[in-house]
């Protein structure tokens, strides 16, 4: 039976994981409406998104760092009211046809996203250290649950013309809400390291960054990252423009990718307990790779529609599993779990300028082959998350 302060833990992270997925769901949906609003290019909503790549990556390399000082609470705290304030000023900037001023909203939105996304995974690996099943999973659905919502929602007041700054300021205060009435249940200093005065006769801490297994674990979260992120940035754009949807179909198709994603997740962690790490990373590379290969090389809507399902399903699993591996090598969970979620927000540094200034020369349909080629790539890393708990028994057999 699961004590009551942890099933209300539990409970809590569902909630605070769907936050973000509700923040991001919201904006890509309203994308094709922003880029009208602000009259910009492909290449000038590449440099735009920037902005949410630089934000995310100081909330990244920041986010270790802050949840070894404060624990994982505070800086999940921190994270989410940066994601509430990013969305609004986000629709402020875009009805006031104003560049810069969506940059730095979207650059807040990636500070708490980059910051907060972290410390939630930090504690989401300790919860399922004490429920002693796959849990990380399921914590992510509630993510894409939170797109799903988003996105329905977003979807519908697209085909309306309802205004942007108004939906989107609309989502900051809910995300406020949300997060006051459940961060309480968040203990407070896990993950924060012991004092010094503590640890003066303890033996210093390997570096994680020199686990080579580790590293290759973080080759598959950045490839299966970069797949959700991209949708996460272009889908509806690359429906649009590369596929001849009208914009309310571009959003319909990004609910369809965030649903397939909720999907994935809630019946993920069945999988994985049944067939284990290894079997589900490399069948949802496989099925990944599939998905995008068919929006990228087949001219045909109804079958872009059906490929954004397999894209969905094999970006799911990706980012959770593999950080269950990341946390499962030994001592210092928290810095395991950080270090590898940090290689995989790489994904949101990279991802969405790459794609801008690859679309524009290309067009968006070709962009995408860089992803495609990194998904391939992950099915081969695979093995690396294989329990070591496995590998220890059997050599000492």
């Amino acid at each position: 039976m699961v004590p009551p302060a942890l099933l209300r833990r539990r409970n809590a992270l569902f909630l605070l994981f769907a936050l973000p997925g509700v923040g991001i769901s919201s904006w890509v949906t309203r994308t094709p409406d922003v880029r009208d609003l602000l009259e910009a290019s492909t290449a000038q909503m590449g440099f735009i998104l920037f902005g949410l790549s630089i934000g995310s990556m100081i909330g990244i390399l920041s986010s270790g760092p802050l949840v070894a000082r404060l624990g994982t609470r505070t800086v999940i705290a921190l994270g989410t009211v940066s994601v509430a304030a990013g969305v609004a000023l986000v629709g402020i900037g875009a009805a006031l046809g104003h560049d810069p001023l969506v940059g730095i909203g979207l650059g807040l939105f990636g500070l708490g996203m980059g910051g907060g996304e972290i410390a939630l995974n930090v504690d989401g690996a300790e919860v399922e250290k004490s429920l002693g099943k796959a849990f990380l999973p399921l914590v992510h659905g509630f993510f894409s649950l939170g797109t799903v919502l988003g996105a329905v929602v977003g979807m519908m007041l697209t085909a309306t013309e309802f205004p942007v700054a108004i939906h989107l300021g609309t989502v900051g205060i809910v995300v406020l809400v949300a997060l006051a009435a459940s961060i309480r249940f968040i203990p407070n200093g896990v993950g924060r390291t012991i004092s010094a005065e503590a640890t003066e006769h303890v033996p210093p801490r390997r570096p994680v960054w020199r686990d080579g297994n580790l590293l290759l674990i973080g080759v598959i979260i950045l490839a299966l990252a970069m797949a959700e992120g991209t949708a996460n940035d272009w889908l509806p754009l690359v429906m649009v423009d590369g596929h001849g949807f009208d914009a309310e179909l571009g959003s319909a198709m990004y609910a369809v990718f965030a649903a397939s994603m909720t999907l994935g997740r809630f019946i993920g962690g069945g999988f994985v307990d049944r067939f284990g790490r290894v079997a589900v990373l490399a069948a949802s590379s496989i099925l990944g790779a599939t998905g995008i290969a068919v929006v990228i090389f087949v001219d045909h809507q109804l079958a872009a529609g059906a490929a954004v399902v397999l894209w969905g399903l094999g970006a799911s699993l990706g980012f959770p599993v593999a950080l269950s591996a990341a946390g499962d090598g030994g001592e210092n969970t928290a810095g395991r779990v950080a270090f590898a979620a940090t290689i995989g927000y790489v994904a949101f540094l990279v991802g969405p300028p790459m794609l801008g200034l690859i679309g524009e020369e290309f067009g968006l349909r070709r962009a995408l082959i860089v992803v495609l080629g990194l998904v391939a790539i992950a099915v081969f890393f695979a093995p690396a998350a294989r329990p070591r708990r496995t590998r220890t028994v059997s050599a000492a057999a």
